[in-house]
């Protein structure tokens, strides 16, 4: 698979990577959910991987976003404004969707982790991408009940906070599918690794926190993990994790 074609997981779901980053769709029927909508630059991709699933950008009911880092919130306001989609965060998220906080890596620690294989060709690939933009949304919302949500897909909120307060993953539980967000990866560009891993440190808001997160994806019953970035990964999710916690 090429980046940027839709990969079909499971029935009606679709991970897209970009590259540098993923997001997915969930389609049922001609309805669609997005979750997460990479970098502010990346609007026409998105909606050129909708149409690529065989549907139409303005059939998107719902976007679902993990947390609101400028490559997973990226052009969220702009698909709400042509589309008047509502988009939805936890609760914890919402002042960082407003922009009201900030919980991202500072410049200054990205310029301290420059000794990181790749990260040079890393931070030129994604300023070409709106990395330095403020990426935002007016008025997100929060999930509007616990468990299940009522738009396609019918993805059940997984809070999993540590990498922002209130990241959240979504679980498939009829596909036996969870999206991590950046909770959990599979790969970054100056990780040495591959396969389920947490990202380097610098990335966390709270990393002790995002490594108690990991007991949460240990609980579900899902042998599919879709990552904010890296590769789709198959293979139990609980047997992912005891290799990570040791």
């Amino acid at each position: 698979m090429s980046e940027r074609e839709p990969e079909e997981v499971a029935d009606g779901v679709f991970l897209v990577s970009s590259g540098p980053v993923n997001w997915t769709l969930l389609v049922d029927g001609d309805a669609i959910t997005v979750v997460d909508t990479g970098f502010p630059t990346q609007f026409t991709e998105v909606e050129g991987s909708i149409r690529a699933v065989g549907r139409d950008p303005r059939a998107i009911e719902t976007v679902l976003i993990t947390h609101a880092h400028v490559d997973h919130l990226g052009c969220a306001q702009q698909l709400s404004q042509n589309h008047g989609t509502p988009v939805l965060v936890h609760p914890d998220e919402l002042a960082h969707a407003r922009g009201q906080v900030h919980e991202s890596v500072t410049p200054a620690r990205v310029v301290a982790n420059l000794w990181r294989p790749g990260a040079l060709g890393w931070i030129s690939s994604i300023r070409r991408l709106g990395v330095t933009s403020h990426a935002r949304v007016d008025q997100p919302q929060p999930f509007p009940t616990p468990g299940a949500l009522d738009c396609p897909g019918h993805p059940v909120p997984v809070p999993t906070p540590g990498h922002t307060s209130g990241h959240t993953a979504f679980y498939l539980p009829q596909h036996g599918v969870v999206i991590t967000g950046d909770a959990l990866v599979t790969g970054h560009a100056i990780s040495r690794r591959t396969g389920p891993q947490l990202l380097p440190g610098l990335f966390h808001h709270d990393r002790a926190a995002a490594t108690e997160s990991l007991h949460t994806f240990a609980a579900l019953d899902a042998d599919t993990v879709l990552p904010g970035h890296g590769a789709a990964h198959r293979g139990h999710i609980a047997d992912a994790v005891a290799n990570l916690l040791g």
